[in-house]
């Protein structure tokens, strides 16, 4: 895809006036289909409701092939909501982006991920399937908008559900752009009306009107901590994905050219704004001047401290209740942007800036979700296990090791305590899909406990006990 600014621009432009002037109801299919979008929760809990006891009626041949043109429908669209969710949110790298929606059209896990399991014997059969909760409410962030929701919209589906979301007002338009696309998929290949449903104009208030809705059995809540805080109020069932600060520790086995190629790779993605990428890196004093030159050599550029601290003044600031926000005009933004800022004029090609810090630095306790890396120099392994126990600050989200020492990985490991350990690789390894091995999820349920979910995640199990009877011999 060409990369030139004019050609960005007006591909911006073009989609921009579509989303402005799209009709609801109108279907690229030549159907006539509810687009799922609602102004009332009411309206919107119960259309899914209706979709979701004809959609439970299905069978699961029907189910499966709707699934996977729900895939190739996103693997279509992977450029166009790529385009619109930069042009939208102004976070991100379109490319990137692009690999993260075909990333997750590939790798969602479906109806595969529900096995059954049964038990014979001199008592009888007991049998063991997944059914569904109903109506399932859920959130949306504005960093991956159409992934997250596509990736909910599959597994809840898969596991018999209908679902309505609440998105990240940031992301409103594509996010309904999106959904009135995979309800025309639905319907077209068989599948009920309004099985996805969403609210026009997303508030806190509407979501903990949803949240609190009799037929809402279930609550999803992928945002951030206001929602996720209104997910808990409820007094439902809930699937939390916490916040995440991930520590790095580069101990002085490792093989810095790798390490600063994986750090590279996952810092960078999407200008830093997944959850479960590198945030902060602590460097064993051996290692520290190869490691910080092995950067610039690989194409970061290097912030001194009097640029780092101008740039933090910048990005934060402490709100009324002393808490630390994070400034919008630098969320997930190219590197280049953040050395504007201060006055450095880099190439949009340069993909990550870095620096060394010290521990006292904001840059290293927030989860700013921006191509900045501060570099902590740590006198030993134990310090920098130390530093990324507290730096993680508990989430139990992920945590990245670079080392050759089997023991310092395995120490490094117990203390982390965190959903995702990823070792001698990119943070990206860490969810599988196209950079790693095992299934892939966009809902990483740190507080709740389910880690990387799956269907089975929304889904209740039932047990059919048949006493007596049915053994084969």
């Amino acid at each position: 895809m060409q990369q030139d600014e004019k050609y960005i621009s007006d591909i911006v432009r073009k989609i921009i006036n579509e989303i402005e002037n799209q009709s609801a109801g109108q279907s690229s299919y030549g159907v006539s289909v509810s687009n799922g979008i609602f102004d009332d929760v009411n309206d919107a809990v119960n259309a899914a409701k209706e979709a979701q006891k004809k959609w439970a009626d299905m069978p699961k041949s029907a189910k499966a092939k709707i699934i996977e043109e729900l895939r190739a429908c996103l693997h279509a669209y992977a450029e166009d909501f790529s385009i619109r969710a930069v042009a939208e949110t102004g976070m991100g790298r379109i490319a990137d982006k692009i690999v993260k929606h075909h990333n997750a059209a590939a790798h969602t896990p479906g109806l595969e991920d529900l096995e059954l399991r049964s038990w014979s014997g001199d008592k009888g059969l007991v049998y063991e399937d997944y059914a569904p909760f109903g109506v399932v409410a859920a959130v949306t962030p504005s960093t991956h908008p159409v992934p997250v929701l596509f990736n909910s919209l599959v597994m809840i589906i898969a596991a018999g559900n209908s679902v309505v979301f609440n998105v990240h007002p940031a992301a409103k338009k594509l996010s309904a752009y999106a959904l009135e696309k995979f309800n025309e998929v639905i319907y077209k290949n068989g599948g009920p009306n309004n099985l996805a449903c969403m609210l026009r104009e997303p508030t806190i208030e509407g979501a903990e009107k949803l949240f609190t809705h009799p037929d809402v059995k279930l609550i999803v809540a992928t945002g951030g901590p206001s929602l996720v805080k209104a997910a808990f109020k409820a007094g439902k069932k809930v699937v939390a994905a916490g916040p995440g600060n991930p520590p790095v520790l580069v101990d002085e086995t490792a093989d810095i050219q790798n390490a600063v190629k994986c750090i590279i790779d996952g810092a960078s993605f999407d200008n830093n704004i997944l959850c479960i990428a590198e945030k902060e890196i602590f460097v064993v004093g051996k290692v520290f001047d190869k490691f910080m030159n092995e950067m610039e050599r690989q194409g970061c550029v290097r912030l001194q401290m009097p640029k780092i601290k101008e740039l933090g003044a910048q990005v934060f600031s402490v709100n009324s209740k002393n808490e630390i926000t994070i400034s919008r005009d630098f969320i997930g933004k190219n590197a280049s942007v953040l050395a504007r800022a201060i006055g450095i004029n880099i190439s949009d090609d340069v993909r990550l800036l870095y620096g060394e810090c010290e521990t006292t630095c904001k840059w290293v306790g927030e989860e700013q979700m921006m191509p900045f890396m501060p570099v902590v120099k740590v006198s030993s392994f134990e310090e920098g296990v130390e530093l990324s126990v507290k730096f993680e600050h508990g989430y139990g989200h992920t945590a990245v090791i670079h080392s050759n020492n089997i023991d310092n990985i395995t120490k490094f490991t117990k203390a982390l305590d965190v959903d995702i350990v990823v070792v001698n690789g990119s943070s990206l390894a860490g969810l599988g899909g196209n950079s790693g091995e095992g299934y892939f999820s966009h809902t990483i349920a740190s507080p709740t406990g389910e880690g990387i979910c799956t269907p089975r995640n929304f889904a209740r199990v039932r047990r059919l006990a048949i006493a007596n009877s049915l053994q084969i011999k």
